[in-house]
């Protein structure tokens, strides 16, 4: 009698633990680790808005989490010249989870390095006066809260960091809570293990950009009611 108790505790104890590793290695923990506040970079990386503690050389620590989206807010191809100061108009590759909202069609873009010249200059979302946003659309709020939860946090990236500051800027000044909002910096200069390749040389030895590969936000201005 006492062998069969004492098997059958083993076995519960066997079962306990199985159970635990289990459920400790086949279903991580949905815990997620707490984000550093923003905090601005030093010297020129700082004035374009960039974050001091999560940027393009650790951003995949924080890749794929359940409380973020994820936006790189470059065009596919930007009418500004940048190739001028070493990056490329075109949008050649993103990091893994990241989804493309174009900043030129949410609001005026000015204050661009003069080498680069004008970037987009058709209808937009809001217009940028100094700092003032104001809606071109009856809608334009409701497709900038869909884009940009207020209830998530909101990772921000582009080419060289200059376009993520300026959303976030925005973004700030229309009510998004600032603390929630990081803008990791520039595409440009990732090396992290989650880069996806668009740009290719073809077969024929020409340059090929793969923009099937994009997940891409598509705001459709004239379909939105226009504010008179």
């Amino acid at each position: 009698m006492k062998k069969v108790v004492w098997s059958l505790i083993t076995g519960a104890v066997v079962l306990a633990i199985g159970a635990f590793l289990i459920g400790r290695y086949a279903f991580p923990s949905t815990e997620l680790a707490s984000l550093p506040k923003p905090e601005l970079s030093e010297g020129q990386r700082g004035q374009l808005g960039i974050d001091k503690n999560i940027n393009e050389s650790n951003i995949d620590k924080y890749l794929g989490r359940s409380d973020a989206v994820y936006r790189d807010m470059r065009m596919l191809k930007d009418p500004g010249n940048y190739e001028a100061i070493g990056g490329d108009s075109y949008l050649s590759g993103f990091v893994d989870g990241f989804e493309v909202v174009p900043l030129p069609y949410l609001m005026n873009v000015t204050g661009l390095p003069e080498q680069v010249g004008d970037t987009y200059r058709g209808k937009t979302l809001f217009t940028n006066n100094n700092g003032v946003y104001t809606p071109n659309y009856k809608e334009s709020i409701a497709v900038l809260e869909a884009l940009f939860p207020k209830d998530k946090v909101i990772f921000l990236m582009c080419g060289g960091g200059g376009y993520a500051g300026m959303t976030k800027n925005m973004l700030v000044a229309l009510g998004w809570d600032a603390d929630k909002i990081y803008n990791v910096g520039g595409y440009w200069y990732y090396n992290g293990a989650n880069k996806i390749e668009v740009k290719r040389t073809g077969a024929d030895g020409k340059t090929v950009y793969d923009f099937y590969k994009v997940p891409y936000h598509d705001i459709d201005l004239d379909a939105l009611t226009e504010n008179k």
